[in-house]
């Protein structure tokens, strides 16, 4: 498991390297994306980020680098 994690830390800086070489500039920080989810989904959301304190962009975040 831990060489998976390795492997796939080491896949991602190669990567982000090779972002650098193309464009002169390193992938770092966040970018704004237009999705659509059902009016419950978001009714959901709205009530946790209320719930928790923390951003609808965050929660969903979280959630998907837990995949």
């Amino acid at each position: 498991m831990q060489l998976d994690k390795l492997f796939k830390e080491g896949k991602q800086a190669l990567e982000s390297l090779e972002y650098f070489d193309k464009t002169g500039k390193l992938p770092v920080g966040k970018k704004r994306i237009d999705i659509t989810l059902d009016r419950k989904i978001i009714k959901k959301l709205k009530e946790r980020s209320e719930k928790t304190g923390r951003p609808i962009s965050r929660i969903i975040e979280e959630k998907l680098k837990s995949l």
